[in-house]
């Protein structure tokens, strides 16, 4: 079984920073894609930064310039580093895994649970 945790989550001021981190864990051998999403209230879930094994990256329009997303392979483990916060990045962030290998099987799409980042004054 493979599992997703996501931590770093909060309140904060508009402008201030937070740094999320999402650790897999598992007898995982490889994960090709790792990503943050984000479901504001009654609102569907948006891509905010995906990063595969290889380093490529890409981001959501709304969060380019302020967000970087980084991953440790060794350590399965994607971090996504928010500057500049504006309360409408105010969402429940989700961790994804793509393409998660274990020795007995290969995971399609695996979610955390999700971390409430609150923007407010």
């Amino acid at each position: 079984q493979v599992q997703l945790v996501e931590s770093g989550g909060g309140l904060v001021q508009p402008g201030g920073s937070l740094r999320l981190s999402c650790a897999a864990s598992g007898s995982i051998s490889s994960i090709y894609t790792m990503a943050w999403y984000r479901q504001a209230p009654g609102k569907q879930r948006d891509l905010v930064a995906g990063i595969t094994s290889g380093g490529l990256t890409n981001y959501a329009d709304s969060v380019k310039g302020r967000f970087t997303i980084s991953r440790d392979n060794a350590k399965f483990t994607v971090f996504l580093q928010m500057n500049s916060l504006k309360p409408e990045d105010t969402a429940v962030y989700y961790c994804n895994g793509q393409v998660i290998v274990t020795p007995n099987r290969v995971f399609g799409s695996t979610w955390g649970q999700g971390t409430q980042v609150t923007v407010s004054s």
